[in-house]
């Protein structure tokens, strides 16, 4: 299934992948912006609520909320399933969520707006987007995730957006002010892209990455390995956030609330009114 955030209307959308049928809806507060799947689970961030949701992804409910934040962004799932990493944007923290007992465990000072989060495959450390137009990048060390410590903070070549840890140990920044990607390998930046119009996000699947442009309607398949592009496919304006799993990827359209489910080619599959505006989506397993 593909769960998919309907921010003005409390609930995320439980949607069947092979068909693009939509099967229920979850309730939950008001204004599930992001939603990120960690083990059994998924989190849902209400931003302006200061809570997160944890719902259970097989039996389709809420299990816990949680109202321990400012404002929390977006999540990272650790590699066990057992914690997820939450930016905090207004506390300027990250925040670590045991999603089994639904408590905050751990906080982090990463020195400006956390927004978007991405965990190195090793589950060692974060990389963390300081804002929508981030001045700085954040490095936090989380190999105890009940001891967080921040490593670094660095400039970007421009103001970041969204973080992602591709194929290769090549780390891809998406701009929020410029047509461009950097790539980074070893903390160094190692080259820089064209790319559509910011903000942009990125996800992988394979050796491909795939990278939205919202305000362009667009889903570039890319190699992961060179950031060349492979295909574009035209996706409803509004289409920024992107993930993947089960070998395909989605993109919901926070202006549209469509979801497109695409096939690792780029080729849509289905397209689907979700909601009248739809953030955020993630993947879970049916019971």
């Amino acid at each position: 299934m593909a769960l998919v955030t309907a921010d003005l209307e409390s609930h995320v959308v439980a949607v069947e992948l092979a068909s693009g049928r939509r099967l229920r809806e979850i309730a939950t507060l008001p204004g599930p912006r992001s939603i990120e799947r960690v083990g059994d689970a998924a989190v849902v961030a209400h931003t302006q609520e200061g809570a997160v949701s944890i719902l259970d992804g097989a039996g389709l409910r809420v299990r816990r909320v949680v109202d321990e934040f400012e404002e929390p962004r977006y999540t990272a799932a650790s590699r066990t399933g057992r914690h997820a990493f939450v930016s905090d944007s207004r506390a300027h923290e990250v925040a670590v969520l045991d999603v089994l007992r639904g408590v905050v465990v751990a906080r982090v000072a990463v020195g400006g707006p956390a927004r978007h989060i991405s965990l190195r495959p090793d589950g060692r450390r974060l990389w963390v987007s300081l804002g929508s137009k981030a001045h700085e990048l954040a490095i936090v060390d989380v190999r105890e995730p009940s001891k967080p410590w921040l490593v670094s903070r660095f400039a970007p070549p421009w103001l970041a957006h969204d973080v992602a840890f591709g194929p290769a140990g090549l780390v891809w920044v998406t701009s929020g002010d410029r047509h461009e990607l950097a790539l980074y390998a070893a903390g160094r930046l190692v080259r820089r892209l064209a790319a559509g119009a910011p903000p942009q996000h990125v996800t992988f699947l394979g050796r491909r990455a795939y990278v939205t442009s919202g305000d362009d309607g667009t889903l570039e398949v890319r190699s992961a390995a060179t950031g060349a592009v492979l295909r574009t496919t035209r996706v409803p304006t509004g289409s920024y956030n992107v993930q993947e799993g089960w070998g395909v990827v989605l993109t919901p359209s926070l202006e549209q609330g469509m979801l497109c489910i695409a096939a690792a080619d780029g080729r849509i599959l289905h397209r689907l009114r979700a909601a009248r505006s739809s953030h955020d989506a993630c993947f879970a397993m049916a019971a």
